[in-house]
């Protein structure tokens, strides 16, 4: 598990911590959710703000349970500022994914990075169990593989760890840029391309292009070579490719 103080957090965000409470200062745990919180004082909070919700509500009631450190975007109510700590950002949401990308640069060993319409998160479990017995990894909890869950599997990485392993989805053009700067993968697997989130990119190839955008710095990207939409894009863009599948050009059979 790593600590940060909360001023590191605030200088990585080029920011400072409007600080009330001085002895809380220790974070080892990112939270979004109010409702999932296993050590509020150790904990800090992102107030996000989405078309469904928005965290700030929230502020006041996690205090009472402990909560002491909130990232808000924001103005926060006057009579709640002496009772936390508060680090002020225009975007929470990117403050966590900025976080999460310092947290992740001093770390050498191989990540792992999985995309693709559909499978991401059975690949992940079979590698996994694959690579397990011999190597100490660390891997996106469940299907977090979003804008949110990124960040936070990241998170996890420590220097106990020999292996990444993390998915990444993306549902509309212009969101992969900031999912592979997070994980920075040295080796890719690509799924498969389908229908899912098809409806938001103008075509096939976007959709295909907008998620190799992941893979633009690997050593090797893992796919199947019978894709050959997905193959001929990965070429084209020099990512260098081990191939699996029926087609004669795949190097396993």
């Amino acid at each position: 598990m790593s600590v940060y103080s909360l001023k590191t957090l605030a200088y990585w965000l080029n920011t400072e911590a409007s600080i009330s409470r001085p002895l809380q200062l220790n974070i080892s745990e990112l939270i979004f959710d109010s409702r999932k919180i296993n050590n509020p004082e150790s904990s800090l909070f992102f107030a996000l703000v989405t078309a469904r919700n928005d965290g700030h509500r929230y502020i006041e009631a996690l205090i009472k349970q402990g909560v002491v450190n909130f990232v808000v975007q924001c103005k926060i109510d006057e009579n709640l500022i002496g009772k936390a700590n508060f680090i002020y950002v225009e975007n929470s949401q990117k403050a966590l994914q900025e976080i999460a990308k310092k947290h992740r640069e001093p770390f050498t060993y191989p990540v792992v990075a999985i995309t693709g319409s559909n499978g991401k998160t059975i690949v992940k479990e079979w590698v996994n169990e694959t690579l397990r017995n011999n190597l100490n990894i660390v891997r996106s909890p469940k299907s977090f593989n979003s804008q949110i869950g990124v960040p936070l599997s990241v998170w996890q990485m420590n220097i106990d760890h020999e292996c990444g392993l993390f998915e990444a989805g993306i549902s509309a053009p212009g969101e992969m840029n900031a999912l592979a700067e997070i994980i920075r993968p040295d080796i890719g697997i690509f799924t498969n391309i389908g229908n899912a989130h098809a409806e938001n990119f103008k075509n096939k190839e976007e959709h295909i292009a907008e998620k190799l955008k992941l893979f633009d710095n690997c050593k090797a990207l893992i796919c199947c070579a019978d894709h050959t939409e997905i193959v001929l894009a990965a070429q084209i863009r020099g990512i260098p490719c081990i191939l699996w599948g029926k087609n004669p050009n795949a190097q396993l059979h």
